[in-house]
């Protein structure tokens, strides 16, 4: 302890910030995700220091911790433990909001759903998602206000289109864009016309159709139903009161009680819940 205490100056605190980027950075890599934007967004001027793959990085770990603009990236990236980024040394004086800026249009002018596609079946691969139950919904978000087309030319790419159509919060007098989300079991116009191409799109990720595919009563229509049945899918939705079969069903209630058949039945697993078993019954 002598000897120790004679000689403070052979050691030094050095305090460096982590947050939850070496966690960010095994999950970014485990996906290729650098690969896949090099591939798509790849950086033809071999003068430029960070190339956009590179820039996008950067933007994407941003948004998952800091969520700044982009004039402030450099603050952000000087912000934590060297490297944590992607982006060290030198090269982080390029990271300009002209350098995230250039690299932004680059990827609105790259083929983004085949980019999309591709980190989806890289993060099915790579993580072994089973695909065996897929849950879809999707919602919308009005705006208020003027809104152009979204490009200047008819050559250039288009943004999306932010329009009148289907709204849910009965304001049709407001433009709105649509969102779809699709996860696995672990979560404009009407929304029922894209199941459809989504559940299309899902066949091809998962590589088979007879995944359990939940969807909430947008699925029930014919076009929606038979697709899915002819093309060998399963699907559970719940039947909206609109539909004249739901009327039926109540009617045929009063009158005469249907012959119920067991589907599936296993006991409770939360000990504390006051339903002992859990069953599903059907009726024909």
């Amino acid at each position: 302890m002598q000897a120790r205490s004679s000689r403070p100056a052979d050691f030094s605190l050095k305090t460096e910030r982590l947050g939850p980027l070496p966690l960010v950075n095994h999950f970014l890599e485990r996906m290729g995700l650098a690969a896949l934007l090099d591939k798509h967004v790849p950086t033809g001027d071999k003068r430029c220091r960070v190339p956009h793959a590179q820039a996008l990085g950067v933007l994407v770990r941003s948004i998952v911790v800091e969520r700044e603009p982009i004039y402030r990236a450099q603050e952000s990236v000087h912000g934590f433990a060297a490297g944590l980024f992607g982006v060290a040394g030198e090269d982080i004086g390029s990271l300009s909001d002209d350098r995230l800026g250039r690299a932004l249009d680059r990827l609105f002018e790259a083929d983004r759903a085949a980019l999309l596609t591709e980190v989806v079946l890289a993060v099915a691969k790579r993580f072994a998602v089973q695909l065996k139950r897929l849950h879809n919904d999707s919602t919308s978000i009005a705006f208020c206000g003027q809104y152009r087309d979204g490009r200047v030319s008819k050559s250039e790419p288009r943004a999306p289109a932010i329009t009148y159509g289907y709204s849910k919060d009965h304001r049709p007098d407001l433009k709105q864009l649509l969102f779809i989300l699709t996860t696995d079991a672990d979560g404009n116009t009407n929304d029922s016309i894209t199941h459809i191409e989504t559940w299309t799109t899902l066949r091809t990720v998962a590589g088979r159709a007879d995944f359990l595919y939940v969807a909430d009563s947008k699925l029930c229509s014919h076009d929606n139903l038979s697709f899915i049945d002819q093309a060998g899918g399963r699907f559970v939705a719940v039947l909206p009161r609109s539909r004249r079969e739901d009327k039926h069903f109540r009617k045929l209630l009063q009158t005469e009680p249907p012959a119920w058949e067991l589907v599936w039945d296993r006991p409770n697993a939360d000990p504390g819940s006051a339903v002992g078993r859990a069953s599903t019954w059907k009726s024909r």
